[in-house]
C-alpha cells in the first residue's frame, strides 16, 4: 500500500492516471502531456509500474500502458479500512469489498 501512496503523491504521476483512466497511452502520447524531459517522465513511469498501478506492454519499440485500476481500488480500501471505516452503501460498487 505504501508504493502506491508514494506513486499517488506526485501530481505529474497522479495526471498520468488521470490520463490512462480514459484509455491506453503510449509512452510517447503521455510524455508529450507534460512539459518534462524523457528521464523525468521514465522516472515517473517507473514508479508507476512498480507500484503496480500501470502495466506497460512493449512492441517492438513502443511501449503501451494502461492503468490496473484494481490496484488502486484496493489500496484505497485498505485504507478507508485501517481507520475502521467502511464505504457507505452510496459509494461507488467498484470500491467496496467484495464487489
Amino acid at each position: 500500500m505504501s508504493r502506491v501512496f508514494k506513486a499517488l503523491s506526485d501530481p505529474t504521476r497522479r495526471r498520468v492516471l488521470q490520463l490512462l483512466r480514459e484509455r491506453p497511452m503510449t509512452a510517447g502520447e503521455l510524455a508529450a502531456a507534460f512539459d518534462l524531459s524523457k528521464a523525468t517522465m521514465s522516472g515517473h513511469f517507473a514508479v508507476l509500474r512498480e507500484a503496480g498501478l500501470v502495466e506497460a506492454e512493449k512492441e517492438q519499440r513502443t511501449i503501451t500502458y494502461s492503468l490496473k485500476m484494481s490496484v488502486l481500488e484496493e489500496a484505497l480500501l485498505e485504507f478507508v479500512e485501517s481507520f475502521g471505516l467502511e464505504l457507505a452503501p452510496g459509494e461507488p460498487r467498484a470500491l467496496r469489498k467484495g464487489a
